[in-house]
């Protein structure tokens, strides 16, 4: 695993809880284990790892739950995002990608936990798409936009603003 001298941010989504890294792991990756599936609430967890030093909480702490003997996750107890993967006494946490300011910066580079891919994963790309939500649907897009809770994806000095 190779370090990554790289600045990144990320926190949840409420912005209770904030986290600055100045170096990353080459471990971006996908689990589709079962384990991961609940944790994430979803098909699975996308994740990246960061050094333990080079990683600090920059606003709130996470809340944690030990799913396993050798495993803690972080999450955000306000709003519940899932925020990381701890396997205890490892040098390094896997933040989740989704929870990064810029999540696009990190491309899953492999998958595990395969035995539990969900069997029509493979087909999702060829799922039709729509990218037109707010033309669809004017009057709840501006009412979500007028109303969201919503933490930016950079850091801001002081929030809720």
């Amino acid at each position: 695993m190779k370090r990554i001298e790289n600045d990144i941010s990320g926190g949840c989504q409420c912005g209770a809880v904030r986290y600055h890294a100045i170096a990353v792991l080459d471990t971006s990756h996908i689990c589709h284990c079962r384990m991961c599936q609940k944790a994430v609430g979803n098909y699975f967890a996308a994740l990246v790892g960061i050094p333990r030093d080079a990683l600090a909480w920059t606003r709130g702490k996470p809340a944690t739950f030990k799913s396993s003997d050798p495993v803690e996750r972080g999450f955000c107890r306000d709003c519940g995002t899932p925020l990381y993967y701890d396997f205890l006494g490892a040098d390094y946490l896997s933040v989740t990608t989704g929870s990064l300011d810029e999540p696009a910066r990190f491309p899953p580079r492999r998958q595990y936990g395969v035995e539990a891919r969900l069997p029509w994963f493979d087909s999702l790309a060829t799922l039709p798409g729509d990218s037109a939500t707010e033309d669809a649907m004017p009057a709840e897009a501006a009412a979500i936009r007028a109303s969201r809770h919503q933490h930016p994806d950079h850091d801001t000095e002081n929030w809720p603003l």
